[in-house]
């Protein structure tokens, strides 16, 4: 999702955008970043921060993915004041998933009447929240350590292969229902690979997606473009030898700082010159925003977002050279994700803003394009036309403008 200054998401996006825009709290006010530790233990984990102290029930759950990774999950089964005795039971399951640069926190930091995750719980459902591999508290695996290049080498394909399918498996393996899945910016484009493949969607009630991401090749931020087209990524992971994506290390900083060095470029108000001027955008949500994101992420990833924004198109890794495209997929070129193969019984709510310069609106019509074979009752569009990309998970009116509608989709497929 992306992501604006310091926040994350992605629908989001494109490299280099989320990248400046995760920086600009450290690069406007000229400070050193640090990042900012990720030990369950010592913090107490999202339900200990965000979610018991507001008064709801909430459980922490890990699911190991078949390549190795282990993912934290939080469950918020009920509203306040709905019971919290053993007896009762949680109601319709829906699983929410954030964009790059950010963790399952960035649903869950503003008051229990405008964050996501508390108005469905206070409206019957059974809340449960993805972190993403690398993320503070999904970032352990089997066997590899954190420390080394193997850990990270991965991209979002990966999570649509491993990390999708093992968390949809758990929720409906731990409620015995089928979820409805939340996704915002990198969430909806994972989802909509994942459908286009037929993964899942067999074991979703519906999908909601919230600033779509399946082209990039409109977005409008002149700082994304510039960075995405100078293969920003290709020469942290290539030049710099780094495997991890931390926006708040000095490979990363450095870099965005001599990038705001140069003529004409404006990196100080970062978050409506890379997420377009969001709508109702409340300044002291930002500000808790930046005590919890943004979050790392795998290089190749940002290096795949790159790929998209030039190609213009929706495909697996390009790895380059054909002989390694021949070894991983059989073919010289990756193999393109198609969005038209998605299942067109599948219900699908997709909303989307008028001034989100990531998921960009004819970058959104080229997806609404390839899904015109979907069945109409089952297809359902919402356009914000003063609304950008953070509006839809921090924007203190996107329960009114958004969320309610996306209930009422839920409730018909209940």
């Amino acid at each position: 999702m992306i992501v604006p200054a310091g926040l994350s998401s992605s629908a989001a996006v494109a490299v280099a955008l989320v990248v400046v825009s995760s920086l600009h709290l450290a690069v406007a006010a000229g400070q050193q970043p640090s990042f900012r530790g990720h030990d369950i233990a010592g913090s107490g984990g999202p339900c200990a921060l965000a979610v018991a102290p507001l008064g709801y029930p909430c459980e922490e759950h890990q699911v190991t993915t078949a390549d190795g990774y282990i993912l934290s999950l939080q469950r918020i089964p009920r509203g306040r004041g709905r019971g919290g005795g053993g007896g009762a039971r949680a109601g319709q399951p829906v699983l929410l998933q954030h964009g790059v640069l950010a963790d399952g926190m960035s649903w869950l930091l503003a008051s229990p009447e405008e964050s996501l995750p508390f108005i469905l719980a206070d409206r019957g459902f059974d809340v449960w929240v993805a972190n993403n591999r690398g993320t503070r508290w999904s970032r352990r695996h089997v066997s590899l350590d954190p420390s080394s290049r193997l850990y990270w080498n991965w991209s979002w394909d990966d999570m649509v292969v491993n990390d999708l399918p093992a968390m949809v498996d758990f929720v409906c393996g731990q409620t015995g229902q089928k979820p409805h899945y939340v996704g915002h910016s990198m969430g909806t484009l994972v989802a909509l690979a994942a459908f286009s493949e037929g993964r899942v969607v067999d074991q979703l009630k519906s999908a909601a997606l919230l600033t779509p991401v399946a082209y990039l090749a409109h977005i409008t931020t002149p700082v994304g473009i510039l960075l995405a087209r100078a293969f920003v990524g290709e020469i942290i992971s290539g030049i710099l030898g780094v495997a991890e994506f931390n926006p708040l290390a000095p490979p990363v900083t450095n870099l965005i700082r001599a990038f705001c060095r140069g003529p004409g470029t404006n990196c100080y108000d970062l978050v409506a010159s890379i997420t377009g001027k969001n709508y109702c955008l409340n300044s002291s949500a930002v500000d808790v925003f930046l005590k919890y994101e943004p979050q790392p992420t795998s290089t190749k990833t940002m290096v795949h977002f790159a790929q998209t924004v030039r190609d213009g198109v929706l495909t697996k890794y390009d790895y380059v050279l054909p002989e390694l495209n021949i070894a991983s997929y059989g073919q010289a070129e990756p193999p393109v994700y198609e969005m038209s193969s998605i299942p067109a019984s599948f219900p699908l709510f997709l909303s989307y803003g008028g001034r989100d310069s990531l998921a960009d609106p004819a970058d959104v019509r080229l997806l609404l394009d390839d899904l015109r074979g979907h069945d109409r009752d089952k297809l359902t569009v919402q356009f914000l036309d003063q609304f950008a990309h953070l509006d839809f998970v921090i924007g203190v009116c996107a329960r009114e403008y958004v969320y309610k509608d996306m209930i009422a989709f839920f409730d018909r497929f209940n």
